[in-house]
């Protein structure tokens, strides 16, 4: 359970919230409440907080200026602000100090049930980046939050390689695609993109030495709508052309009766 605060000075919304949302179901604790930023940052100084629920119009210090103190301070703790005012100046101001969420009131269940389930998966992915490494080759193995990620990206990848992108791989482990790219590449040491080709490369070899198969059919297969890129991508892979490759891989008799491959 991570932990968490709400700071709203609407004694209703506030123990509402705290008493009468199922947040436990989301992976949530509330340890505190507090009706004005002040005693919130105050609580926040002195006890550990993973994440804040905060009105933006609160007395004695706004949810906004809470939001600078608390980045200024260097408190690791996440922002979704909540406020009965949809005005975008307080959406910008609130991106400077690194806000999560911004959730106009009056909430919608479906709504804050969203935005903790992505907040909770988040809060998971970065807990891993503190976990030690295991073997992160072909033998994953380990039952830690890092092989699941890791695992669940290796095996999209070995399942889907002629559709998969980068793109498509951050959905899956809710993560940002520029981060992903970076998480991958210091975790395996090789990029996703040199990844997805390896994968395509190798079931494209296996592929080759099926006659059945034309090289354009191949190219297909594996994800190359243009048979010239894939005839392209495989020789810079393997040194050779996928025509030479099949050549020197299957039986010349076989080859020889063929018709058309390219």
């Amino acid at each position: 359970m991570y932990k968490m605060f709400i700071a709203d000075d609407e004694y209703e919304i506030r123990t509402g919230l705290a008493n009468y949302f199922p947040w436990n179901q989301i992976g949530f604790e509330v340890v505190g409440t507090a009706d004005d930023g002040f005693k919130t940052f105050n609580y926040i100084q002195q006890h550990p907080v993973d994440v804040l629920l905060c009105d933006i119009r609160m007395p004695v210090m706004s949810g906004i200026d809470l939001a600078k103190e608390l980045h200024n301070y260097g408190a690791k703790v996440k922002i979704v602000l909540l406020s009965g005012y949809c005005e975008f100046e307080y959406a910008q101001k609130a991106l400077e100090y690194g806000v999560k969420s911004y959730i106009v009131k009056p909430t919608k269940y479906a709504e804050v049930v969203q935005i903790f389930s992505d907040l909770k998966k988040q809060l998971d992915v970065e807990a891993a980046e503190v976990t030690p490494d295991q073997d992160l080759g072909d033998g994953l193995a380990g039952c830690n939050l890092l092989d699941e990620i890791l695992g669940k990206i290796k095996l999209y990848i070995k399942m889907n390689y002629a559709t998969a992108t980068l793109e498509d791989a951050a959905k899956l482990v809710y993560m940002n695609p520029y981060y992903l790219s970076k998480y991958f590449k210091q975790k395996t040491g090789e990029n996703f993109s040199d990844c997805l080709t390896r994968a395509k490369m190798q079931n494209a070899a296996k592929l080759l030495k099926n006659i059945a198969y034309k090289t354009y059919d191949v190219s297909a297969l594996v994800g190359y709508t243009n048979p010239k890129n894939f005839a392209r991508a495989f020789k810079k892979y393997y040194g050779r052309s996928p025509r030479e490759f099949r050549y020197q891989s299957a039986d010349r008799e076989q080859i020889c009766v063929m018709d058309g491959d390219a």
